[in-house]
């Protein structure tokens, strides 16, 4: 009798040289074609019962180092995606564009699991190498998919479910695969369509914010057949230089133009569009808010909007209202606290940040950074949680070329070299490795970095830290070197949780139109005030994916109650859970509140309303609630 391997094998090689007919996995186009390439083309063996191949260390660390920008934005988009999976059971994966995974996210009880199923950093997930599978397909295929237990071509690998999704640069080719896989038998091919979907649009969204990122300094242009998809993942993208001339477009702008790429690239925007570059260029914006009709050659009306070269003012830091590009400072004690972190950055005391996971301290760093002295030099962040240890030295101290078997012949500048005349930020330093603490206090006392195998240079970096963990703590129990703790201290900012924040009505509105992204997305009052109410444990990342989401579903411009998750949706408000904070003492902050903003408003009822980010129909309920009565405006 044949055990289920062996009947998988020879199914395989039943339908794959057309003795069978195309049902069950084979039913697939893409499943069928894949099957057959890997007979024909990579002449393996379905019933091979190997794990992948896992490369070199100093492979790992070269394609790593290729792709460190698309690690940076994917990191986010990876542990939000894993969170949106509900449950456990799966590993968000990150590969090259040669099916090499790169980075992984999972739940460290369930690490062994994937890892007995292959899944390995540096496991090589090439169709070649490992037959049908979603990463190695997905590559070949160039299309989200997803491959579904026994429609993997070897037997050793039926037991997981991979949906996966191309991520493609500015110029097309494909750049990296993200996927998620589960080893649970009861996953159904049905239930992938949810996780397919949330796959393929974190992918889009790492591969818009790589177009973003790569082409930071040259002019931009969004735009959409229909204004209010300006922002979503169908708008076209479109980088040109200050004279007009074309250097990447995405996939939707081609689609919207009607144009190849090859024709399109070098091509200047008059020759596109009907206009002149000096009155298009005069509608640039640094955060553009509001679309306009724009015509190409051919008659085709459009929308755009522009965004403009970056703009920075050290200077304006001076003055109260701070310049902080993606960093809402309507809280005063957290402006106070700006304002202090830059005067000291500027004298060059270390920066330590504290507060709970996702409060935003790497956007408070990064802000800090831009806006000072140094913000046109590198700003370098590395995690010390999210890189392996085998990994973290090398990534911070670089390496010289052939220091190691199999290392490059040109070596690797580390992150500390990367970060030369600008900032380094490392964040949860708290779990860095014992022995890489010495050598960074090293690094920050003598200003100069040794890599592995090379001779010691001098640097320029000024360093900011952050941890979510007690430092102190760890110093007390040994974790943590007591001098590098007090090299980093300089200064320390404490971010506040969300939901101890003085502005969260200003911060909610900042981070919509952020996530927006020009598109037209408004929160109606009863969904406004659920999102207020909420305790939001994960803080601003969390809060920032929701809306995320939310902005990704909008179809009218308006976004209901009835929209938010339901754990928002039947979350009892956050003042409520408070330890020692009756009804009446809370009715009665309420109250005062609205007496509070009443007045600065001198009693005008629609800038109040605006004001409290509520309708006039509410505001007049909460009156009545409180038994405030109205005032002449006279």
């Amino acid at each position: 009798m044949h055990n289920p391997a062996s009947r998988h094998a020879q199914q395989v090689l039943t339908v794959a040289q057309g003795r069978g007919q195309l049902a069950g996995p084979a039913a697939d186009s893409s499943v069928a074609r894949s099957w057959l390439r890997c007979l024909q083309q990579h002449h393996l063996d379905p019933a091979q019962s190997m794990p992948p191949a896992v490369i070199e260390h100093a492979h790992m660390l070269e394609r790593r180092e290729q792709l460190q920008q698309v690690l940076e934005i994917s990191s986010n988009e990876m542990n939000s995606l894993h969170r949106q999976l509900a449950g456990s059971g799966h590993a968000v994966l990150l590969t090259d564009a040669r099916g090499v995974i790169l980075n992984c996210v999972t739940e460290q009880a369930e690490k062994r699991t994937f890892e007995q199923a292959g899944l390995w950093l540096g496991a090589d997930w090439s169709e070649a190498c490992e037959g049908t599978n979603g990463i190695g397909t997905c590559l070949v295929e160039r299309q989200p998919l997803t491959i579904h237990q026994n429609e993997h071509f070897r037997s050793r690998h039926t037991g997981l479910t991979c949906s996966a999704s191309p991520v493609f640069d500015p110029h097309g080719e494909l750049l990296a695969v993200l996927d998620v896989s589960s080893a649970r038998h009861d996953v159904s091919r049905q239930s992938q369509f949810h996780t397919m979907a949330l796959v393929n649009l974190s992918a889009k969204a790492i591969e818009g914010c790589h177009f973003l990122r790569s082409y930071e300094g040259e002019w931009l242009l969004r735009f959409h057949a229909q204004a209010e998809y300006i922002g979503q993942f169908s708008e076209g993208l479109l980088a040109f230089d200050g004279d007009g001339r074309v250097s990447a477009v995405n996939q939707s702008a081609i689609n919207l133009l009607g144009l190849s790429r090859r024709l399109l690239l070098g091509r200047t925007l008059v020759e596109v569009f009907d206009c002149r570059l000096d009155d298009l260029l005069g509608r640039a914006s640094a955060q553009p808010s509001a679309s306009w009709p724009l015509y190409t050659q051919r008659g085709q009306l459009l929308f755009a909007m522009l965004r403009g070269q970056p703009r920075r003012s050290a200077q304006a830091l001076a003055t109260a209202s701070l310049a902080t590009p993606g960093l809402c400072l309507a809280d005063p004690g957290l402006q106070s606290d700006f304002r202090r972190a830059l005067r000291v950055y500027e004298r060059d005391v270390p920066l330590l940040i504290g507060g709970e996971t996702g409060t935003g301290k790497e956007a408070f760093a990064k802000a800090l950074h831009q806006v000072s002295s140094r913000g046109g030099k590198p700003f370098v962040a590395l995690n010390c949680a999210a890189i392996p240890e085998s990994l973290i030295e090398s990534e911070l101290f670089g390496y010289r070329g052939g220091s190691f078997t199999g290392a490059r012949k040109e070596g690797m500048r580390g992150k500390l070299q990367q970060a030369d005349g600008g900032t380094l930020f490392l964040d949860e330093i708290g779990d860095m490795p014992l022995a890489l603490q010495t050598r960074l206090l090293r690094v920050l006392e003598e200003r100069r970095v040794e890599p592995i195998g090379g001779e010691s240079q001098a640097i320029d970096v000024r360093v900011i830290s952050a941890s979510h963990r007690d430092l102190t703590q760890r110093v007390a129990s040994g974790e943590f070197r007591q001098d590098l703790f007090y090299r980093l201290n300089g200064l320390v900012i404490e971010l506040p949780p969300l939901r101890g924040r003085s502005d969260k009505l200003a911060l909610l509105d900042f981070l919509l139109a952020e996530e927006a992204r020009g598109q037209s997305a408004r929160l109606d009052d009863a969904a406004r005030e659920a999102l207020l109410a909420y305790s939001w444990p994960g803080n601003l990342r969390q809060l920032r994916n929701v809306l995320r989401t939310l902005c990704a579903l909008c179809e009218n411009g308006a976004i209901s109650h009835a929209e938010l998750p339901a754990e928002i949706r039947h979350a009892r408000p956050a003042l409520a859970l408070l330890p020692h904070a009756r009804p009446d003492q809370l009715g009665d902050a309420e109250r005062q509140a609205l007496l509070a903003v009443l007045e600065a408003q001198h009693w005008q009822m629609s800038r109040s309303a605006e004001q409290l980010g509520i309708s006039r129909n509410t505001l007049y309920r909460k009156l009545r609630k409180h038994g405030i009565k109205l005032r002449s405006t006279i």
